[in-house]
């Protein structure tokens, strides 16, 4: 989220108004979707490996996968990921290697973002993708713009203590990215760093404020506030 948040920013387009693009409908991608959607992001499309997410992909509808059907796809596209990508401003994988290519990419809308997630080998090869999509973002720390949770896990779960939260609700998890996204400046800001360096200390403890704020804000706290 605070990745997606600081890219927008680079190339100025709006999270309500931008197609996003999730493969992978397992708990990552289903938890990504769901973030998203918390945050103001309503085009988005969800694909496992059978294609755009349909009922039929699911031998029985759980909770989460009755709320992916019913808040995704809006436009009720049908099809593969080339129907799904088409005019995307942002791909997002949480799925295997392979899954990507730049014919693909091609399809995006200007500008397009890419996070190909998959570790170790992530959805296209990062050679592959360079030159055809305005920002690029993998799990690797040998490349620009790691995304990776360890930025997030620290600081959520001390601002959770902190405030002895009975949950960890989406309103904190929102308050956590938008404090990662904050730990850039916009002088710092570019298309190689939209993420905090997983070696940044500010950003465990600007997280935990932030969740712990937002913990008392929703009142699943059980600590008086400072």
């Amino acid at each position: 989220m605070a990745a997606v948040k600081n890219a927008l920013r680079i190339v100025e387009k709006q999270l309500n108004r931008v197609k996003i693009v999730v493969v992978g409908a397992g708990a990552a991608g289903t938890a990504i979707a769901r973030i998203l959607y918390s945050a103001g992001a309503r085009n988005l499309v969800v694909c496992d490996k059978q294609g755009i997410l349909e009922a039929k992909h699911f031998s029985i509808l759980e909770e989460m996968q009755k709320w992916l059907l019913q808040k995704t796809n809006p436009r009720q596209l049908r099809g593969n990921l080339s129907a799904a990508i088409r005019k995307a401003d942002v791909f997002i994988g949480v799925s295997g290697p392979g899954v990507l290519t730049r014919s693909l990419i091609r399809k995006m809308a200007k500008d397009s973002i890419v996070f190909a997630l998959a570790n170790p080998e992530p959805e296209i090869s990062p050679q592959e993708a360079l030159g055809h999509c305005r920002i690029l973002a993998t799990g690797r720390s040998d490349l620009p713009n790691q995304i990776n949770n360890v930025l997030a896990f620290p600081g959520i779960f001390r601002g959770t203590l902190d405030a002895r939260a009975s949950d960890i609700n989406e309103a904190m998890k929102l308050a956590a990215a938008r404090a990662i996204a904050a730990g850039i400046s916009p002088s710092e800001l570019n298309e190689e760093y939209i993420v905090p360096s997983v070696f940044n200390k500010r950003v465990t403890r600007q997280v935990a404020r932030a969740v712990a704020a937002a913990a008392h804000r929703t009142g699943v706290a059980r600590r008086r506030s400072g």
